[in-house]
C-alpha cells in the first residue's frame, strides 16, 4: 500500500487604495525543502518549535524553486513599508489539514512606489534580513506584478494545507 500526503500553500491577496478595494488574487506555490525539513525535524527530531512565523513581501519577477532558502531565497524583499518588522503570520488553530490567518492577514503599509510579485512564509520578523538560524516555509509569485504606491494597503492571506492519499 502506498500512502502519501499533500502540502499545499495557498496565498490570497488584496490591495486597498483610500479604503477601497483595487484588486484581489490568489496563488498556490511553493512549500520549499527547507520548510519542509524544519517541520519534519520539529515534529519528529526534537528541533526546537518556532514560535511565530512571518510573512514577507518581494519585489522582482522571481520564481521560487524547491532549493529556496532563507539564507539565499532568490528574490529581493520589499522592505518598503511602515510596519518596523515583517507581520506575523497569525493563524487560527489547524482544522480539517488546514491552518490559515484568514481572519487576521498580514497588512503592509506601502510606502514608496513598488511592484509587488509574491511572498514567503519565514521565521525570523527582522525587514530585509536572511542570516543563518532561520528558516523559510514557503514561497510564492503569483504570475504577474501588482504595482503599489505610497498609501497602499496590502493584505496577505496564507492558508497551509497537508491531506493524505492513499
Amino acid at each position: 500500500m502506498k500512502i502519501a500526503a499533500t502540502v499545499r500553500a495557498f496565498w490570497e491577496w488584496e490591495l486597498w487604495r483610500n479604503n477601497v478595494l483595487l484588486d484581489q488574487w490568489a496563488y498556490c506555490n511553493k512549500i520549499v525543502t527547507q520548510g519542509l525539513n524544519a517541520w519534519l525535524d520539529i515534529m519528529f527530531h526534537g528541533a526546537t518549535q518556532v514560535g511565530t512565523w512571518y510573512i514577507l513581501i518581494f519585489e522582482d519577477d522571481y520564481t521560487p524553486t524547491s532549493g529556496d532558502t532563507y539564507q539565499s531565497p532568490g528574490f529581493t524583499e520589499c522592505t518598503a513599508y511602515d510596519e518596523a518588522t515583517r507581520p506575523a503570520f497569525n493563524e487560527g488553530a489547524a482544522s480539517n489539514g488546514t491552518i490559515n490567518n484568514y481572519s487576521n492577514p498580514a497588512v503592509f503599509s506601502i510606502n514608496a512606489t513598488k511592484t509587488i510579485y509574491g511572498a514567503a512564509l519565514v521565521s525570523n520578523s527582522t525587514k530585509g534580513d536572511n542570516s543563518a538560524g532561520y528558516y523559510m516555509f514557503s514561497a510564492s509569485n503569483y504570475g504577474e506584478g501588482k504595482p503599489v504606491e505610497n498609501g497602499d494597503t496590502l493584505k496577505v492571506k496564507l492558508a497551509i494545507t497537508v491531506t493524505s492519499t492513499t
